[in-house]
């Protein structure tokens, strides 16, 4: 059964995996490099993760087709937005609450590698189809 806890664990684990990933090669590289290694980490910790996944956008009931590229999606639940930037714009994070809509899943997580401090980067986004699900 599909609740707040199991897709809190599974973002635990991923905030885990981006930890690690952070800790071996620290800020200033591309992201297409975290997201390389990020894949590979989330893999050896027993996560199903698919890369550079298409999602539809439908307009007025029309589908325009996948013209939008989500980062990783892990588990079918969590769509994971990577950045290597200096500063978090707002932007960023309408892009990813527009990405869970789109794509109908209930959490996002917005990592950005280009920092000391991960954490001070990290911005969890849920839905309101989260918020209805059962917390345990």
């Amino acid at each position: 059964m599909l609740t707040q806890k199991l897709i809190n664990d599974i973002s635990f684990k991923i905030v885990g995996c981006a930890f690690e990933v952070h800790k071996q090669l620290g800020p200033g590289l591309l992201e297409s490099v975290y997201q390389a290694c990020m894949i590979d980490e989330l893999r050896r910790n027993h996560l199903n993760v698919h890369s550079q996944v298409f999602i539809p956008v439908y307009y007025k009931g029309n589908d325009l087709g996948g013209q939008l590229k989500l980062d990783l999606l892990v588990e079918d639940l969590v769509i994971v937005e990577l950045k290597a930037v200096e500063a978090m714009i707002p932007l960023y994070k309408a892009q990813s609450l527009s990405y869970l809509k789109l794509a109908n899943k209930p959490k996002g997580l917005l990592i950005n590698f280009h920092t000391e401090n991960i954490v001070s980067q990290l911005v969890p986004l849920v839905t309101e189809e989260f918020a209805i699900l059962p917390k345990e």
